[in-house]
């Protein structure tokens, strides 16, 4: 199986930042980490490996990118304000960095965006506000409203809120969606969404699901027994929904 390790200095984020590619064609997945975890985590989990197969048949290339969710939401050493700047930076990399060096590497023009826990989110967030741009996306145990308190997970905006936060809270902005060439354009993606039963997420996934029903487009929404949050139960959703 093809691996590549890649590092550049991102003039966005002012910082290096590394990723790896699996595989040498196929459908092209953005692939974003766990909470606050590293471009390295899939390998080292066995998630890569349980595709293995598909990748070296070429079905599936892979790029896991990095994160820097420990500088945006979960930096409470700045304030608010600056921690959704700080993802919106990342944002910025990954639209003006990372997608043309996908597509550098890749010219099928498929391009699918997923990820677990964390990485849903931005999945989610990323594929919802530019749904020209993907295909698919796959959102594995997410979250989508960083600004709820969900039990043991806090609002990671201490109640701040602004513009910035509500455009990237896809439970907040996809409410409010009426443009219609951008719900058409919505309407084309395949959106899977996955969750255990008993994942504190469940709610922020079934409000997902019925905000999407709302405005008419379609979405696979599974849910899985127990918790499932965690590579064990990873490693089985990729292979059926990636």
């Amino acid at each position: 199986m093809n691996r590549e390790y890649h590092k550049w200095y991102s003039n966005g984020l002012k910082k290096d930042m590394e990723l790896l590619v699996f595989g040498h064609g196929g459908r092209a997945i953005l692939f974003f980490p766990t909470r606050m975890a590293r471009f390295f985590d899939y390998e080292n989990w066995g998630i890569i490996e349980a595709l293995h197969q598909r990748i070296e048949n070429g079905e599936l290339q892979l790029f896991c990118v990095d994160s820097v969710d420990s500088e945006s939401f979960y930096n409470k050493n700045t304030t608010p304000a600056n921690r959704i700047n700080r993802h919106l930076e990342y944002e910025q990399y990954i639209l003006n960095e990372v997608i043309p060096f996908m597509r550098s590497k890749n010219s099928d023009g498929y391009l699918e965006v997923a990820g677990c826990s964390m990485g849903a989110y931005h999945a989610a967030n990323l594929a919802l506000k530019h749904p020209q741009l993907f295909k698919r996306v796959v959102c594995l145990s997410g979250r989508y409203d960083l600004t709820q308190n969900i039990q043991d997970f806090s609002d990671l905006f201490d109640a701040y809120h602004n513009e910035d936060i509500y455009f990237n809270m896809p439970q907040q902005f996809l409410a409010n969606i009426t443009d219609s060439v951008q719900l058409n354009t919505l309407r084309k993606m395949e959106i899977i969404l996955a969750i255990g039963e008993t994942d504190p997420f469940i709610g922020s996934n079934q409000y997902l699901n019925q905000l999407l029903i709302s405005k008419n487009i379609p979405a696979q929404f599974y849910v899985w027994n127990g918790f499932a949050h965690r590579p064990k139960y990873w490693r089985q959703m990729v292979n059926l929904y990636l």
